[in-house]
């Protein structure tokens, strides 16, 4: 997997030098950058290829953390951006993860999330009268309520799920396993969803998928996504979201009500607890702009 992100590497380099007629230095600080990148993935095992918004945040953090000027960072976020627009135009990947992230300006990187308010707003959106959204309510709730990755959503099958003790068992990154409880509100979505509306969408067939889509298979992740930002729209949300958009503000929220770091990363299923501690800045960051907020002298 991780050869494969410096063969991709070098054959952007290659095209570049063909195509692009850059000076020599500019190719070696592009190689340079790429390089370093590269080194990421391969410490936290990733492949470019499925390199996403996450990823690439925590990446450029980390080039904060270690003190690199905005500058420098900028130059990096730019080959970046010029790698994963040359893996598209191969057909390697279908969407440019660094679409959406632009330059330093205030030093941070912080991941987008969404306030309380704007997830209860999500989570209520789908009515549970129809099957369809009922199945979306169901898997909005879990999502958020164990902060699960959408792939991990998506991968849940009915032995996965114990309702009885109120937890799901999720397959994570590198086969890991980890238990998370579930909150009692999403064990009753899961089990009114179960018993009104998986039937429809199974169509008899023997699936032992949880979440089910229209053909009466395990709903993918893009279908999912797409349903997620017609409700965004429904309730006029205006923010720039992705997959791990809930993730994001379950850890976040987790920490404003005085979760423990270490609790955080068991459940979200993090190696490394550097990756969780970006967390921290997100929630300091949603504190401060409250307090400027409501505060009369803010």
């Amino acid at each position: 997997m991780q050869f494969q992100s410096k063969l991709l590497i070098e054959s952007f380099l290659d095209n570049l030098w063909l195509e692009k007629n850059l000076s020599e230095n500019t190719l070696a600080s592009y190689k340079n950058d790429l390089f370093k990148f590269n080194q990421f993935l391969e410490k936290n095992r990733k492949s470019a290829l499925d390199a996403d918004h996450f990823l690439l945040i925590s990446y450029l953090s980390s080039l904060l953390d270690n003190n690199l000027s905005s500058k420098t960072i900028s130059r990096n976020l730019s080959a970046l951006k010029s790698f994963f627009k040359y893996l598209v135009s191969i057909e390697q990947i279908d969407f440019n993860p660094t679409e959406n992230i632009d330059p330093p300006k205030s030093g941070l990187y912080l991941p987008t999330t969404l306030t309380t308010e704007e997830t209860d707003k999500l989570l209520n959106s789908p009515d549970e009268d129809n099957f369809i959204e009922l199945r979306d309510k169901a898997m909005l709730y879990v999502l958020y309520s164990c902060g699960l990755r959408v792939s991990e959503l998506i991968g849940l099958t009915i032995n996965n799920i114990d309702l009885n003790r109120g937890s799901v068992k999720v397959l994570g990154k590198g086969s890991k396993e980890r238990l998370v409880p579930m909150s009692e509100q999403s064990v009753e979505m899961v089990k009114k969803y179960l018993s009104s509306s998986r039937e429809k969408l199974a169509k008899n067939n023997d699936f032992h998928y949880v979440f089910l889509s229209t053909h009466g298979r395990r709903i993918t992740r893009q279908s999912f996504w797409h349903r997620v930002k017609i409700y965004m729209r429904k309730e006029n949300i205006e923010k720039e979201i992705y997959p791990h958009t809930l993730r994001h503000a379950f850890a976040t929220h987790m920490l404003n009500n005085g979760a423990d770091l270490r609790s955080v990363q068991l459940l979200l299923g993090h190696r490394d607890l550097s990756t969780t501690q970006i967390y921290t800045h997100v929630a300091q960051s949603e504190m401060k702009n409250l307090h400027k907020k409501h505060h009369p002298r803010g």
